[in-house]
């Protein structure tokens, strides 16, 4: 497991008040997310994510105390994956009808699947409560609070992802990040391999 420095002390150093959100993801190479910046804009009411916050997130833990941080660093150092492959699907919503976020969605390999299954299980044997939501991968491009139904219709109807390769994936991270305006930044506080 490689960590950013020594990862408790800068979990503990991280989550005075007031506390950071953390979560595991998976980042998006930066070829990759200079491509999908191409996406930004025509778009009223969106609040787009800065490129270099791009990633996928694979279980959100929420605010947490150092000691349940310090275990959730802990308990993912038993994971044993392979790299992945990781490839885009569709441009989309989410929201329905109150459209509130734009994405870029994966396609749900078995693999990913199962990599985010473990971190579920993993992080209900911390003592976490299940996620209440089924897990869609995803890159969110942009928060959307004031853009109709109508104009994100129209947007998506402009637009698809195309040229976009699919990439390998070597490692996954745990993330924090503080509450902000549109999201990020997010900091990798540590980085768990997957083998070749």
């Amino acid at each position: 497991m490689m960590v950013s420095g020594c990862l408790v002390a800068a979990l503990c150093d991280l989550l005075c008040f007031p506390m950071p959100r953390i979560f595991t993801g998976l980042e998006i190479p930066a070829a990759i997310c200079r491509e999908l910046s191409m996406l930004r804009g025509g778009l009223p009411g969106a609040r787009w994510i800065d490129p270099e916050n791009y990633h996928v997130t694979l279980r959100f833990i929420g605010d947490v105390d150092d000691e349940v941080a310090s275990e959730v660093a802990s308990m993912l150092g038993i994971v044993r994956r392979t790299e992945l492959e990781l490839r885009f699907d569709v441009l989309t919503s989410f929201g329905g009808r109150r459209p509130r976020a734009l994405v870029a969605t994966m396609a749900p390999t078995q693999a990913l699947m199962d990599l985010q299954a473990e971190h579920e299980r993993l992080m209900r044997r911390v003592g976490l409560d299940a996620e209440g939501r089924k897990f869609t991968p995803h890159v969110t491009l942009a928060r959307l609070r004031e853009s109709s139904s109508r104009q994100v219709a129209n947007y998506l109807s402009a637009r698809v992802l195309f040229g976009l390769l699919p990439f390998r994936v070597s490692r996954f991270v745990l993330f924090s990040s503080r509450a902000s305006v549109g999201g990020g930044p997010y900091i990798v506080e540590a980085a768990y391999p997957l083998a070749a």
